[in-house]
């Protein structure tokens, strides 16, 4: 692995381990607000945190790098980034509503984590759909880290498909989406800028939902506030930006695999941290989702050439 593969592997362990902290925070926020009003909030917290940086990196770029600030202001770049950051905003505003609606309707934190990370099957799908071929040690990889959610957040006796479960599978095909626009964009804008563009969108088209679909209250919001940081801020803010750096230059389905490890990072938090009690069927799952991870960046063997020179 090289060191620029290494500091990108990094990043999105970092954002894994935010998300698979975040799980708890929305279903508890559900209690208090809808989820369009949820999702818009956190959107808005996501943008105002990014924009001062936004802001300063354009400032510092026009003192020290004028021809890369000419660049990043031209109307051709600002139109990419407006489409980039469009298209990134309606793929994380249909995913993270429907991830809510998930849970408000009765969908277990661990089944919901299960199948939102079902998105490491569709990213390769979709993407041969696209035209875009994936090695067999990556699908290997795939099929490893299946097993290894099915024994993390399935329990032995299985469980039954409800309403919400549909919405977190819905959930799961728009975020496979979201990783592949995504991968699209980030090698032509700033992926900082694109994040930024991504959740002023989202947070827009959010709260027109709101205003069509909820009517929020000030108590309500109170009750979540302190779920709605959390989304917001580390979550959107920080975990949403450290992967669209960190997919630059990466495979989208290897980072798909290592995202996916939020599942793992939950259930192993709420053992050190909280005192859960860690099965030996989870622990089986962890090192499974582990293993796949480090199976997906395995070097591909080269085939032997047949036949004669």
């Amino acid at each position: 692995m090289s060191l620029f593969q290494l500091r990108q592997t990094v990043l999105l362990l970092i954002t894994a381990t935010i998300w698979g902290l975040s799980f708890v925070a929305q279903s508890v926020g559900m209690n208090h607000v809808g989820p369009f009003t949820f999702t818009a909030s956190r959107m808005f917290l996501g943008a105002l945190v990014l924009l001062p940086f936004v802001l300063w990196n354009r400032s510092r770029l026009a003192a020290s790098n004028p021809a890369e600030h000419a660049r990043r202001t031209s109307p051709a770049y600002m139109k990419m980034l407006l489409l980039g950051g469009a298209a990134c905003g309606l793929c994380l505003f249909g995913g993270e509503s429907l991830q809510q609606f998930g849970l408000v309707h009765d969908t277990e934190v661990g089944k919901a984590g299960f199948i939102t990370a079902l998105y490491i099957v569709l990213v390769p799908m979709i993407g041969l759909a696209l035209g875009r071929r994936t090695g067999w040690l990556v699908w290997a990889a795939v099929a490893v880290a299946i097993g290894g959610l099915w024994f993390l957040c399935v329990p032995p006796e299985g469980f039954s498909v409800r309403l919400g479960d549909l919405y977190t599978l819905l959930c799961a095909f728009v975020f496979s989406l979201h990783i592949l626009v995504i991968s699209h964009f980030v090698t032509k804008v700033n992926g900082v800028e694109l994040a930024c563009g991504q959740f002023v969108c989202g947070s827009i088209i959010a709260s027109a939902a709101v205003l069509i679909a909820e009517s929020p209250t000030i108590e309500g919001l109170q009750g979540a506030l302190l779920p709605i940081l959390w989304a917001g801020i580390m979550s959107n803010g920080i975990a949403y930006t450290l992967q669209i750096v960190g997919q630059r230059g990466m495979n989208e389905t290897v980072a798909s695999l290592i995202m996916s490890l939020e599942s793992a990072i939950a259930v192993i938090a709420g053992w050190l941290l909280l005192g859960e009690v860690l099965s030996q069927r989870e622990l089986f799952g962890c090192v499974l989702m582990a293993g796949a991870v480090v199976l997906a960046q395995l070097p591909a063997p080269k085939s032997r050439r047949s036949g004669k020179d």
